[in-house]
């Protein structure tokens, strides 16, 4: 016996908290009678209707993992210079995943990789909307002027960017922790844009892609994101289910 509303990512219909809100709405009907949330169900014998749709499990072999990558290891499966690439670290996972997006050989953090192209052309997509988190350290103090700049639209490489919202965690004399939230992700957008201030990166770490976090992962270690984290980056949840 399973979970009504697991039954639908089950069937690749809707997420789990999507599904919540369609039972009491009162759109799902078990075995021709309206459900209640909390139901349980058989897959085997009971019938689940959605919109007069009779809902049946799809199987998907598509798979998509996160990734704490360490600095020094370059996104990408292989390297003319014999550097270490993200495929070593992701061997474990049994089969060929690509890297969905970048970070550069200097960066650490947060990284998506994939076999499923249609999740990958959605997350690189231009509209995309969900931001990209990162934690950037930088030698000496930011002052307010400085934070105002990186904060403000910017033209980089001949490209005007989106403003960036730039917010200063911390400071000391000789560094500054720096968080700063990005919806496009030029390449090597952040170094160009502490350059151009003046300031001088000393680590850029992806912490977060919305709410999709490192949490404890440990660096050079991956992980399958669960059902929810999924049909979050999909868009078919507005947030990730919390358990």
């Amino acid at each position: 016996m399973i979970k009504l509303q697991k039954y639908f990512t089950d069937c690749g219909v809707l997420s789990r908290r999507a599904a919540e809100e369609e039972i009491k709405l009162g759109r799902v009907r078990v075995n021709g009678e309206p459900a209640e949330l909390g139901r349980r169900i058989d897959p085997e014998r009971d019938v689940v209707e959605y919109r007069g749709r009779i809902l049946k499990p799809t199987v998907s072999d598509k798979l998509c993992v996160m990734l704490n990558k360490p600095r020094g290891v370059v996104t990408t499966l292989s390297d003319e210079q014999g550097r270490p690439t993200v495929r070593e670290l992701v061997s474990g996972v049994g089969r060929r995943v690509y890297p969905i997006g970048r970070l550069d050989m200097e960066s650490d953090g947060l990284l998506l990789l994939t076999d499923d192209g249609e999740l990958a052309n959605r997350l690189t997509h231009p509209r995309h909307e969900i931001p990209k988190i990162y934690r950037v350290t930088v030698r000496g103090a930011v002052t307010d002027e400085l934070l105002a700049r990186l904060n403000a639209p910017m033209t980089i490489d001949g490209y005007e960017l989106r403003a960036v919202k730039t917010v200063k965690l911390s400071s000391t004399p000789t560094e500054t922790l720096l968080e700063m939230e990005l919806f496009e992700g030029r390449n090597r957008q952040i170094r160009k844009m502490c350059s151009s201030v003046g300031l001088s990166v000393l680590r850029l770490q992806r912490i977060a892609i919305g709410e999709l976090t490192l949490g404890s992962l440990p660096q050079g270690k991956w992980r399958a994101l669960t059902e929810d984290e999924l049909a979050y980056l999909r868009g078919e949840a507005k947030t990730i289910l919390k358990k």
